[in-house]
């Protein structure tokens, strides 16, 4: 595991910075979901509700399912034309996805309805629900950002150019952060006239996946060459506290073998811990603050396309797919397993002694 510290977008050399090793942690193997109707195509993208067990999907396969955890039932399963490349929660009974078709779809989970309430130009590809704001926000592949008011009847949306493709998003409180090529563009959700910041990663390649940390003081990013980044959103806090690290320092004939980092959640209670997931099936929890790597998961049979944390950090969601982007990808059946998260392993990261 290789650290960097990040000071002002530069890179100082790795010996300014003391890194420690957490003993082993053995962990059993998650249990895998059993849908009755198996998922049909990759999956994009798994959340947990805001304060359930209740996990919502979105696939390839145009099928949005919120499946309950607690009792092993599949709550919603809704069709549509289009492949779905994202989607999240509005409180614990409506969903949000966007697809292929460009369209936003509003769903009702209590009654099983859904509708389209507007649409891109181009693919969309992202969706987040800002509870500050009540706003859906997506953006596509026509290079916009588009809000839409949840408290008005006819979602009247609000449009904002922003003139490159979008990689990834996250909500961090009143702001918006966008993964653009090697750089996160932050707006301010009360005024999308144009980013406030725009912050270069020290990334070499490009953004796969950016999340806030649940305080809305910092985020992280993931890379398509393995790397993860941490920041502060405040630059006056930065103090030297950002870092750059690779999760699998791993060589091929004397190079680094690149492996993206396709997903990152944060855990939803203890500030500067997180779980990474990467398209060789490896899911790793960090402590950002104390700077260790915690413990990893038994090794996945595909690349892990997404990671979802529970509302009290107790369960973690990994969806196990092929994400059509390997040359030799075998399509198998995608699968999603809940790993039981002992909460002790974090708690005692951060306030852990040198070894």
């Amino acid at each position: 595991m290789l650290w960097f510290n990040i000071s002002n977008s530069q890179l100082l050399p790795p010996p300014s910075v003391q890194f420690f090793f957490s003993p082993p942690i053995e962990l059993m193997e998650g249990a895998c979901l059993k849908i009755e109707k198996p998922i049909g195509d990759a999956i994009t993208k798994i959340r947990f509700a805001p304060q359930s067990n209740n996990l919502l999907i979105s696939s390839w396969d145009s099928i949005l399912r919120v499946y309950d955890v607690d009792n092993s039932l599949l709550r919603l399963e809704a069709s549509s034309e289009a492949a779905l490349l994202d989607c999240c929660f509005q409180g614990e009974s409506v969903a949000f996805s966007v697809g292929t078709d460009c369209c936003l779809r509003r769903y009702d989970i209590h009654s099983g309805t859904h509708k389209a309430i507007g649409a891109h130009d181009d693919l969309a590809t992202c969706v987040e629900f800002s509870e500050e704001t009540c706003q859906v926000i997506t953006t596509g592949l026509d290079k916009k950002i588009m809000c839409w008011d949840t408290r008005i009847s006819d979602f009247v949306a609000y449009s904002k150019a922003v003139g490159s493709e979008v990689e990834c998003m996250s909500v961090c409180g009143l702001y918006l952060l966008l993964g653009v090529g090697a750089s996160v563009n932050i707006f301010d959700l009360r005024y999308l006239e144009g980013p406030i910041q725009t912050k270069n990663s020290a990334m070499d390649y490009r953004i796969e996946c950016v999340c806030s940390f649940p305080n809305h003081k910092g985020y992280a990013i993931g890379s398509i060459d393995g790397r993860v980044a941490l920041a502060c959103l405040d630059p006056s806090e930065e103090n030297g506290t950002g870092c750059v690290f690779r999760c699998h320092p791993k060589y091929k004939d004397g190079r680094y073998h690149l492996v993206a980092v396709n997903d990152i959640v944060p855990h939803p209670h203890q500030y500067g811990a997180f779980v990474t997931g990467d398209n060789e099936g490896y899911v790793i929890a960090w402590d950002g603050q104390s700077r260790k790597r915690l413990f990893e998961l038994p090794r996945f049979p595909r690349s892990v396309a997404s990671l979802s944390y529970n509302h009290n950090g107790q369960l973690l969601a990994v969806a196990s797919s092929y994400i059509y982007e390997g040359e030799k990808e075998i399509e198998n059946p995608p699968q999603i397993f809940i790993q039981k998260m002992d909460e002790s392993h974090v708690r005692s990261a951060s306030s852990g002694t040198q070894s």
